[in-house]
């Protein structure tokens, strides 16, 4: 196929993210956002790369995704990257949520929306937004391979042990219920990436993941493949996270019913809105923390404590999971750039191996990096998460068979 490019599509309820790869050599053509869809004041920015071109911004209003589409092809176009170019081989979209079924990346026909579609009552926030786009684009391009990448796919490979909850199973099975895990497409891409930059095969290395973004997740990644994650059925459970509790007695749920009066969607915005670091101390955004805990601010000080506490407890589980470790990565916006928190959650893991090099960690850079010292027993690694790149690449390999 002579065909090179994939134009990559993240469909949220109100924004579209895109960029268009050139798989010859992974190289970004352009990027954009369309954002607040549905407003008077919805705003594109789009970056044209391969020319090296300044960005351009429209605001005004796009009615819905069809609209953003429509715009974002058009911008694409001024730079001769339309979608009616023969160079476009197909378009991958990110779906939060595949299910069991859903294994790996999947050519888009009616069945595969159909079931996309039943998935809804376990992804409410995102798979209908994820499905207005594919719709779209399928619409504007017809005769394009459109594919799914799923954010779940890459945790179908737990054990049932790891993946079932201990709740009577005939009432499971009947719902659905079970832990899925998401922010796959990141934990995949990480897991090879750590691989890569300790010189291995992916088969050859046990890895810790952790994905700190305002969403978090960790994974534990055996020889390549995922065994355990922290997010569940909904992506709520495990990490204390930007606006999400995490890990929580459900009977929690129970008393603020019973006693505190809350419906549950009430109780839904709470646990999910309203909680982790923002219930915690009113912010979420780890760099204005750090800075409130440096002034000596308490209630910052206690946020970022337990958001440790939590993640330390991880690290120490999914190393009993796998058994040995060789590599923890760090990854996503927070695990990425804020030193204090790698350094805050590995201390007092001296005797797993873990210890990260003061100097090492305080660097910035947007390169993989071990922040390990010489010749640690467990490499500690930084590792930029790429999920669009992911994403194109499963795209690619499966449109060219």
């Amino acid at each position: 196929m002579s065909s090179s490019r994939v134009l990559v599509l993240n469909s949220g309820s109100s924004s579209v993210k895109y960029q268009l790869l050139d798989m010859r050599d992974s190289s970004r053509l352009a990027v954009g956002l369309v954002e607040r869809i549905g407003e008077e004041t919805s705003r594109l920015k789009h970056t044209p790369l391969h020319t090296g071109g300044e960005s351009r911004e429209w605001t005004g209003a796009i009615a819905d995704h069809d609209a953003a589409l429509k715009a974002v092809s058009a911008e694409l176009a001024k730079d001769g990257l339309g979608l009616d170019s023969p160079e476009l081989a197909a378009i991958g979209h990110r779906v939060v949520h595949g299910g069991k079924h859903f294994t790996e990346p999947t050519v888009i026909d009616d069945t595969v929306l159909a079931e996309i579609e039943r998935l809804i009552p376990v992804a409410p926030l995102h798979n209908p937004a994820n499905l207005t786009g594919i719709r779209t684009a399928m619409a504007l391009r017809p005769d394009l391979p459109q594919v799914a990448v799923f954010d779940t796919a890459f945790h179908t490979t737990m054990p049932e042990s790891a993946a079932r909850y201990a709740i009577d199973v005939k009432t499971a099975d009947e719902h659905r219920i079970r832990r899925y895990g998401f922010h796959g497409t990141s934990h995949a891409y990480v897991s090879r990436a750590t691989a890569k930059l300790l010189g291995k095969a992916p088969e050859e290395v046990n890895v810790i993941v952790l994905h700190l973004g305002n969403g978090a997740s960790a994974s534990a990644v055996r020889g390549g493949r995922c065994v355990d994650t922290s997010m569940g059925l909904t992506p709520l459970e495990g990490l204390v996270m930007g606006t999400r509790s995490g890990d929580l007695d459900p009977a929690v749920i129970f008393h603020l019913m019973r006693v505190g009066g809350m419906s549950t969607d009430e109780i839904d915005t709470l646990l999910n809105k309203k909680s982790g670091l923002i219930g915690l101390c009113g912010d979420n955004d780890m760099r204005e923390i750090r800075r409130r805990v440096d002034e000596g601010d308490e209630q910052a000080r206690l946020a970022f404590d337990i958001y440790i506490h939590r993640l330390k407890k991880y690290i120490g589980a999914y190393y009993a999971v796998l058994g040995t470790v060789d590599a923890v990565a760090f990854t996503a916006g927070v695990g990425e750039n804020a030193a204090p928190v790698r350094e805050a959650a590995v201390a007092g893991l001296e005797e797993l191996g873990l210890a990260v090099d003061g100097e090492l960690n305080a660097v910035r850079s947007s390169e993989p990096r071990l922040i390990s010292p010489q010749g640690a027993r467990v490499a500690v690694a930084v590792v930029p998460t790429d999920e669009e790149l992911e994403i194109a690449t499963q795209t690619y390999a499966l449109v060219n068979g």
